[in-house]
């Protein structure tokens, strides 16, 4: 069977996490991903973060699945030579150095489109254009910059960062999605263009609905917030839901740091609820029985529940809200995760072999397409393919040889 992006090249220039995680997905969607990385080093993060002396770190064995890896020296002429090549024999360019540094190398957006007209060429960014265009940006920055800090944590602790790499990996999925709209429109113009992201853009665009009632605030305090004042910022609600549907994070027995169980409390869900916490009173109770009636006493509400769920783990507790539809997830440690059977069985967390370290655990593709499955590939080592991608271009043997003599590969 076919893959959905078959026949797709892609020319991957990216590092660390937010450009990988985009060409990673574009690999697991059957595109074929050349990564290109500096002779005799590499991605830095095969070097990063190591839990094996000598061999690739699993922060990068776990970015750069399904890939091919060449190495290219863009600072020597003939490097350039070579690199031209691989522009003008691919749909798709990926980057996300700092700014400028593709047009310090001599290949600007007018030069790459000049070298190939249908070029889809993709950038990852901290900022957009403005006064924050040429600062760098991590992980966390991104977060604090794009609205998630100011809003995650407890109202009387400091700003705080999720665990989630939602500046990283979830500008690479917005990126994903520009690309391949860049490649369905290129099928009617012919034309390619360029696609960028600013990983600041992404995490704003993940936190739209806290700017939803930044502007609700100037109307009166939100009252599904647990929080007792307000002031002229959307304040951090600790594990409120925030949303239409109030939840909360109780605890479980036997007491551990993760058992706990996050509830939300559904308008049909209260009265199987008080059934099953054995307050039953409180489903009919009129103080008690509508959402409008707990807007003000939430807080009492989970502890209500917390009293029972402190009698049972958590596992027992999701079996029996879920047998009455009330929606319910525990926390579930990244240890539990990476041993959950039924992540493995479907694919969700998958083993994976490795030619130097052994097989490694790490996550599979998250999109299921019935017509383009995806099997996870181990991450190449650095220049596996060197002589496979630039023969494919015409260079012999012999020229290999002199590039790679020269220190061009």
């Amino acid at each position: 069977m076919g893959k959905a992006l078959e026949g797709v090249r892609v020319l991957d220039m990216t590092h660390v996490q937010s450009g990988p995680s985009s060409t990673q997905l574009l690999a697991w969607l059957g595109a074929d991903v050349v990564k290109l990385e500096t002779p005799g080093r590499g991605d830095i993060t095969r070097g990063q973060l190591r839990d094996m002396p000598g061999v690739d770190s699993l922060y990068f064995t776990m970015l750069n699945a399904n890939k091919r890896s060449i190495t290219l020296n863009m600072k020597s002429e003939q490097g350039k030579e070579v690199f031209t090549k691989l522009v003008e024999n691919t749909d798709v360019l990926v980057e996300n150095f700092g700014p400028g540094v593709i047009d310090r190398f001599g290949f600007p957006w007018a030069r790459l489109s000049e070298l190939n007209p249908g070029l889809i060429y993709a950038s990852i960014k901290g900022f957009g254009p403005g006064r924050y265009a040429d600062f760098k940006a991590y992980e966390v920055i991104a977060q604090a910059m794009g609205g998630s800090m100011s809003t995650t944590g407890f109202e009387e602790g400091p700003p705080t960062a999720t665990g989630a790499q939602i500046g990283d990996s979830g500008t690479g999925i917005h990126l994903v999605a520009g690309i391949l709209a860049a490649l369905y429109q290129r099928t009617s113009t012919g034309r390619g263009q360029r696609v960028q992201v600013a990983m600041q853009d992404a995490v704003l665009n993940l936190c739209r609905v806290k700017l939803r009632d930044q502007q609700r605030l100037t109307h009166g305090p939100l009252g599904e917030y647990p929080n007792e004042s307000f002031g002229e910022d959307v304040p951090r609600s600790g594990n409120a839901s925030g949303g239409g549907q109030p939840g909360w994070a109780v605890r479980c027995a036997p007491g551990g740091p993760n058992d706990y169980i996050y509830v939300i409390i559904q308008p049909v869900g209260w009265k199987p609820i008080t059934e099953l916490i054995g307050k039953p009173e409180l489903g009919a109770d009129p103080e008690w029985a509508t959402p409008e009636a707990r807007l003000s006493k939430l807080d009492k509400a989970f502890a209500l529940i917390e009293d029972w769920t402190l009698k049972h783990t958590k596992w027992e507790v999701m079996d029996r809200l879920n047998a009455h539809n009330v929606p319910c997830g525990p926390i579930l440690s990244t240890k539990e995760l990476i041993e959950d059977e039924t992540l493995a069985a479907i694919g969700t967390v998958v083993e994976v072999p490795h030619p130097q370290r052994g097989s490694f655990k790490t996550v599979g593709c998250p999109i299921k397409l019935s017509d383009s499955p995806v099997d996870i590939e181990t991450s190449p080592l650095l220049g596996e393919h060197n002589d496979e991608v630039l023969g494919a271009l015409g260079y012999s043997p012999e020229q290999l040889g002199e590039l790679r003599t020269a220190g061009v590969i």
